[in-house]
C-alpha cells in the first residue's frame, strides 16, 4: 500500500496470472471473468476505487477493473469488499436462506453491506452500506477523519491507536510490557485482546467500549433497516465470538423496536477468510453480459439461485 495503486495492480495481475497458469486446462477454458473485492468507497459501475481511508492518500479514482480486465483479457467487475462478502454468505454461507440481511465485517476496519429482497443495495452513488461509518458517539477519531463512527471504536486500526495512547498514559502494565518487547508502534488489536484475557483493566476497557459501540449500532440497524438477519464476520469478530455478538443481541432485544427485534437474528458468518473468493463467483456470474456495469447507470445484483 505504501507504494501506491500501481504496485497493487501489479501484484494483483501477477497473482491472477500465476493462478490461471497453474490451473488445469479445463478450468482455464471455463474462466469467464474476474471478480475484484476492494475496500470502499468504490464506483461499481465504472470499476473505480474512489477512496479507501485505510489504504493511503493515493487511492483515489483508481480504474482497477479496466486495468485488470485489460491485463487478463477478461471482463472484470469491481465491488466493495463487504458487498462481495455478503454475496458469498448469501450464496454459500450464513445467509443462504435469507433475502433481507445486513452483513458486517469487523477487522482492520468495520465494513457493511445491505441486502434487500436478495439484492445488494448500492444507492445512487454505489456507496450505500458503509455501516462502519455510522456515528455512534460524539468522540473517537475514525480512520476516515470523521468523529464518532463505529469503526473508531471497534476497527483493528482504531483499537491499536487506543492501545498506543494507553501505553503513553501509563495505564496498562500489560501493554507497556508488550511495547518494551516489540515497540509501541507494533502493538495491535491482538495484543489488546490478549491483555484483556490476562486481566488487564485498560485492555478490557478498550474492547468493552468497542463492544458497546457495536451493540448500539446494531439497534440502529435493526430499527432503520428491519433485517431478518445480521451476519457478522471478520478477524476481530471471529476472535471475539460471543463476547461481541451476545451483548448486541441483548441490546437489540432490550431497546430496538418490538416488531423488527422479534424477527432479527444476529449470527456468525460461516465462510471465514475465504468469503471474498466465494463472493467473487456470484459477483461475476450476476454481472457478466450486463452493460450496466460498464457505465454509470445504477442497478442491483443478486446471488444466483439454483
Amino acid at each position: 500500500m505504501a507504494d501506491g495503486p500501481a504496485a497493487i495492480l501489479r501484484a494483483c495481475t501477477e497473482a491472477l496470472t500465476v493462478a490461471r497458469d497453474r490451473a488445469p486446462e479445463e478450468i482455464r477454458r471455463a474462466i469467464v471473468g474476474v471478480g475484484i473485492s476492494s475496500p470502499g468507497p468504490i464506483d461499481p459501475w465504472r470499476g473505480l476505487v474512489v477512496q479507501t481511508p485505510n489504504m493511503g492518500p493515493d487511492f483515489h479514482d483508481v480504474p482497477i477493473a479496466a486495468e485488470l480486465g485489460a491485463a487478463m483479457g477478461l471482463p472484470a467487475f469491481l465491488e466493495r469488499d463487504a458487498n462481495v462478502a455478503a454475496l458469498g454468505e448469501m450464496a454459500f454461507g450464513a445467509a443462504r436462506d435469507c433475502a433481507d440481511f445486513i452483513y458486517l465485517t469487523v477487522s482492520t476496519g468495520v465494513g457493511g453491506a445491505i441486502v434487500s429482497e436478495g439484492r445488494i443495495f448500492h444507492g445512487p452513488d454505489g456507496t450505500a452500506g458503509e455501516l462502519g461509518h455510522t456515528p455512534v458517539a460524539m468522540d473517537g477519531l475514525c480512520g476516515c477523519g470523521a468523529v464518532g463512527h463505529l469503526e473508531a471504536f471497534l476497527g483493528g486500526a482504531s483499537i491499536a491507536r487506543a492501545a498506543w495512547q494507553v501505553v503513553a498514559d501509563g495505564q496498562s502494565p500489560f501493554l507497556a510490557a508488550r511495547a518494551s518487547q516489540k515497540g509501541i508502534a507494533r502493538i495491535e488489536a491482538r495484543d489488546v485482546a490478549e491483555g484483556e484475557d490476562a486481566g488487564d483493566e485498560a485492555c478490557h476497557a478498550i474492547l468493552e467500549r468497542g463492544r458497546r459501540a457495536f451493540a448500539v449500532a446494531c439497534v440502529g440497524f435493526v430499527d432503520a433497516l428491519n433485517p431478518r438477519r445480521i451476519v457478522v464476520g471478520g478477524a476481530i469478530a471471529d476472535a471475539q465470538g460471543e463476547r461481541l455478538l451476545g451483548p448486541a443481541r441483548l441490546e437489540v432485544a432490550t431497546t430496538a423496536f418490538r416488531t423488527p427485534r422479534s424477527r432479527v437474528q444476529i449470527v456468525h458468518a460461516e465462510l471465514g477468510a475465504d468469503v471474498g473468493l466465494a463472493g467473487c463467483h456470484p459477483l461475476v456470474i450476476a454481472r457478466l453480459g450486463d452493460p450496466a456495469w460498464r457505465g454509470d447507470r445504477p442497478t442491483s445484483i443478486s446471488a444466483p439461485t439454483g
